[in-house]
């Protein structure tokens, strides 16, 4: 993701469905819990895990975009403060082949991930098939114990909630919950990310209505009814909502990830001013997760990197590029986000109604979402 924000389409976007067991988890799931798996390597954090991250040499990652949620500064912060290269290689792989390096490059230390950055659902997979070696982090205690697995194979890192954002030149009047998207006055105007049935962030913005229309964690339903009704008022544009779409006015009122919505105000500036807010009701979050490969070749290099995503240097990075870190409560209550910063992002308060499905919550939703969206959204 090295292109223009403006005219390349999110691919992470698309490659996050394979973290709602949308795409080949099943398939994926037999292959990798054929493979072998091998005694993870010992290895302790505290005094002396700086000296043997660098007697290793360097950290490989994998699936890192340097434009999303601020990796390009992640990146760069760790090797300076820490003065160990990272070799960040396929920075647009999906959660399902974060899971396919770890088995096919378990034998080669210039490829093998050290650590991984997935979907939870592939968390959870790899877990299961052994992929993983436990480390809890020096913060884990500051971690929301829904957002990390108790016994420490992988723990969540950001998360985003579904937002509003609007090109103002169109939209005259910002909508500020979602009954306020069935008015008149945003016809041809409302999109989501793509088609629900593929797309990570369009999935969760049905969810998100569902939450604003009496459904819940476990019934979907209700979203799938509101956009139904949204299409059929006319309000509901059936394009992605790509930043170029949202820019022009093609799709001028988008449904979205809200660190990427905010991305997106802060590449516009005021060509077209973008509005960004998160809706009163109907907040749901999505996260992505941390785990360190057990057959990671530079095993303290990897545990030093979990430390520094986690410190509160870490955290505030991701933070700096609208992602909100696990740890975004334990910093607001120190009073540790800077006051510039909190100023370009959506009241604290906001993000307190966020409800997080489980992995089995979303694979149950995504079922009816592809059986319903088709039927009572699309015609078809």
């Amino acid at each position: 993701m090295d292109q223009s924000v403006l005219h390349q389409p999110m691919t992470r976007r698309k490659l996050l469905s394979t973290s709602l067991g949308l795409v080949g988890a099943g398939s994926l799931g037999s292959l990798l819990a054929a493979c072998g798996v091998t005694a993870a390597p010992t290895v302790k954090s505290g005094a002396g895990l700086l000296a043997s991250a660098r007697s290793e040499g360097q950290l490989n990652v994998i699936a890192l975009p340097p434009n999303w949620a601020n990796y390009g500064a992640i990146l760069a912060a760790f090797q300076k403060k820490y003065g160990l290269h990272i070799n960040s290689q396929a920075p647009d792989d999906s959660s399902a082949e974060e899971l396919q390096a770890i088995t096919t490059y378990r034998h080669n230390p210039s490829l093998e991930p050290d650590a991984v950055d997935v979907g939870p659902s592939f968390a959870v997979m790899g877990k299961t098939s052994g992929l993983w070696a436990p480390y809890k982090n020096s913060h884990w205690d500051t971690i929301p114990a829904s957002l990390k697995d108790p016994d420490g194979y992988w723990v969540g890192d950001y998360y985003g909630v579904i937002a509003f954002g609007a090109n103002r030149n169109i939209v005259k009047t910002m909508p500020e919950d979602w009954s306020d998207l069935l008015k008149p006055e945003y016809q041809n105007m409302v999109s989501v990310d793509g088609d629900p049935r593929s797309a990570s962030d369009a999935f969760m913005a049905v969810y998100a209505a569902a939450l604003a229309f009496g459904g819940s964690l476990d019934n979907i339903l209700p979203g799938i009814e509101f956009f139904a009704e949204l299409k059929r008022r006319g309000n509901f544009v059936p394009v992605d909502n790509y930043p170029a779409n949202i820019a022009k006015g093609t799709t001028p009122l988008a449904i979205k990830w809200d660190y990427l919505l905010l991305g997106y105000r802060q590449q516009f500036g005021q060509n077209p001013p973008l509005t960004v807010t998160i809706p009163r009701s109907g907040v749901i979050g999505g996260y992505y997760c941390q785990a360190i490969s057990r057959y990671a070749f530079h095993p303290a290099a990897a545990r030093l990197w979990e430390e520094f995503l986690y410190s509160d240097e870490g955290q505030l990075l991701y933070l700096a590029g609208f992602a909100h870190p696990v740890r975004y409560e334990d910093l607001v209550r120190r009073n540790l986000v800077p006051p510039t910063l909190a100023r370009e992002l959506p009241p604290a308060s906001a993000y307190e109604k966020a409800q997080f499905p489980s992995v089995d919550q979303i694979n149950r939703a995504a079922a009816v979402v592809q059986a319903e969206w088709g039927p009572r959204v699309i015609g078809a």
